[in-house]
């Protein structure tokens, strides 16, 4: 039962934490050292792919209407429109999607230590604050819906995904950061975020499987399962807040949040002498 809760603790984190700009990898790293869950070498692995794959399904259920162009009320033009967003889509995801393939060993061997996920959070939350505190924040935005995101905006975008490959940074964070800087506005620049998602994390999630494999132990797989579902759940909640959210704020609160949060992470590792 107690591993049970861990389980179902670190999914709710993920389901929270991927989607809000504030660091997925620095909250799950922190809560494993503290949870230590029962969980071999591998499961353990296979079980932040789960709960990854979890958040992305949330996307897709959530949109499912925006993303499928086969949907019985789309006219012609719509679906065009749809298919059009998929172009743009794929194309975002190509800079990331080979930074990830030549660079996802050296990332894991090397980076993902506490020290860097830190300054990662310091830094960004930083980067957040002086962004909408600036002009370039308060600037008006040209624009204000995915139609009229461009193919630049979408190369633009992926490039600014790549820096996710840094632990702490925040894919989503790094993303909607970089919509607002060429000129999107925050809601349109979360929901190209949330897309975004779906092939690059769903293509790495799919490529730790094949490599981990499905050898695993029935309490493992309850874990699993316990994570995966918690994971879902709290996705489709914290996404819907999200875009609620930015509709009337700016991301200052992250920014203070990700700055605390590398306050804690520091005297945390300190303190246990990691």
């Amino acid at each position: 039962m107690a591993e049970m809760l861990k389980a179902l603790v670190l999914g709710i984190v993920q389901g929270i934490t991927e989607w809000l700009p504030i660091s997925s990898t620095g909250h799950l790293l922190l809560l494993d050292e503290v949870l230590h869950i029962s969980l071999g070498d591998d499961a353990r692995e296979l079980f932040m792919v789960i709960i990854q794959l979890a958040s992305i399904l949330a996307v897709v259920v959530l949109y499912f209407s925006t993303l499928n162009p086969f949907t019985p009320h789309k006219d012609k033009q719509q679906r065009n429109t749809t298919y059009l967003l998929w172009v743009k889509v794929l194309i975002a995801t190509i800079p990331a999607g080979i930074a990830g393939v030549l660079l996802d060993d050296y990332m894991e061997a090397h980076l993902y230590r506490w020290p860097v996920i830190a300054s990662a959070l310091f830094a960004y939350g930083v980067l957040y604050l002086f962004l909408e505190k600036s002009s370039i924040g308060r600037a008006s935005k040209r624009v204000t819906d995915l139609t009229s995101l461009t193919y630049r905006d979408a190369v633009m975008l992926g490039c600014f995904q790549m820096l996710a490959l840094v632990p702490g940074t925040s894919r989503s964070g790094s993303t909607i950061l970089g919509g607002i800087v060429i000129g999107l506005e925050r809601q349109a620049a979360a929901q190209f975020s949330f897309f975004m998602a779906i092939p690059i994390m769903a293509g790495a999630s799919l490529l730790k499987l094949l490599k981990l494999g499905f050898s695993y132990s029935v309490q493992e797989y309850v874990l699993l399962a316990v994570g995966f579902v918690s994971s879902f759940i709290v996705s489709l909640f914290c996404i819907k807040v999200l875009i609620a959210y930015v509709r009337k704020h700016d991301f200052s609160v992250f920014g203070i949040y990700r700055i605390a949060l590398s306050i804690v992470v520091v005297a945390f590792f300190l303190t246990v002498g990691a």
